[in-house]
């Protein structure tokens, strides 16, 4: 989507103030000897209240309003009968619709207490959004964001899932530009239109680079096995940077 005018720009930001704090919502509410279903299944009351249609479910009949792996699952994992232990990783990624309008995003929370090195990784993983993010314009290169994300990546000694893309979002949950990469590379050169409204979403890692297929069909897992964190925005290229629009109220 392109954004064209204050109206289509409020819209965007109503849903996206939804997502935002619905996933917070949940991070708040997430504790020890919880059901990831459990935890699910406050993401969808606090949608229907606002309002909004949980997207995963609506535009792919995934089985559940939100996506929450935990540990060795890193995307798209299905809310079901696990419990979440004190000093799990979890990431909450929370997408849905209202009036026509699409927003995405996402986070990595800790269960409790957690290793210093998995207390880092969220920290940089944070950093990493952030870093792609500041990429973001009207006019700038589109592989600006991964290649930033990938210097600071390699200066700290990780790795980037290289098959998990960054997206563009807004009138549905996936569409053009398709895939985005949050990694280097020197082949993409697209620019970014003002008004583009996209993710940014790097997936980084202690050293896995591929996502591969769970059995259940949905669950994606990290080849070769390591920690692996996600933190998600929403935003909309603008002449002077990016405006991000998930952001809880």
């Amino acid at each position: 989507m392109t954004i064209t005018n204050e109206d289509e720009l409020d819209g965007l930001k109503e849903i996206g103030r939804i997502v935002a704090s619905t996933m917070h919502a949940m991070a708040r509410a997430m504790e020890p000897g919880m059901t990831t279903r459990e935890l699910d299944g406050i993401g969808r009351t606090l949608l229907e209240r606002d309002g909004a249609v949980p997207a995963p479910e609506a535009c792919y009949a995934f089985p559940g309003a939100t996506c929450i792996s935990v540990n060795e699952e890193i995307a798209h994992g299905i809310p079901g009968d696990r419990v979440i232990a004190r000093g799990d990783l979890v990431n909450i990624d929370v997408s849905a619709s209202r009036n026509g309008y699409f927003a995405d995003t996402g986070a990595t929370f800790r269960a409790g207490p957690v290793k210093s090195g998995l207390d880092r990784l969220c920290r940089d993983g944070k950093r990493a959004m952030a870093i792609g993010i500041d990429q973001v314009g009207s006019g700038r290169p589109l592989a600006g964001i991964g290649n930033a994300i990938g210097r600071f990546a390699s200066e700290r000694g990780y790795t980037l899932i290289r098959n998990l893309a960054s997206h563009g979002v807004g009138r549905s949950l996936h569409e053009y530009p398709e895939e985005i990469a949050t990694w280097p590379t020197r082949s993409d050169r697209r620019r970014i239109d003002k008004g583009l409204v996209l993710t940014v979403e790097p997936f980084l890692s202690k050293g896995a680079r591929w996502a591969t297929d769970g059995e259940d069909g949905w669950t994606l897992y990290a080849e070769p096995r390591a920690p692996v964190v996600q933190y998600e925005h929403t935003v909309v290229a603008t002449e002077r940077g990016a405006i991000v629009v998930t952001m809880p109220a």
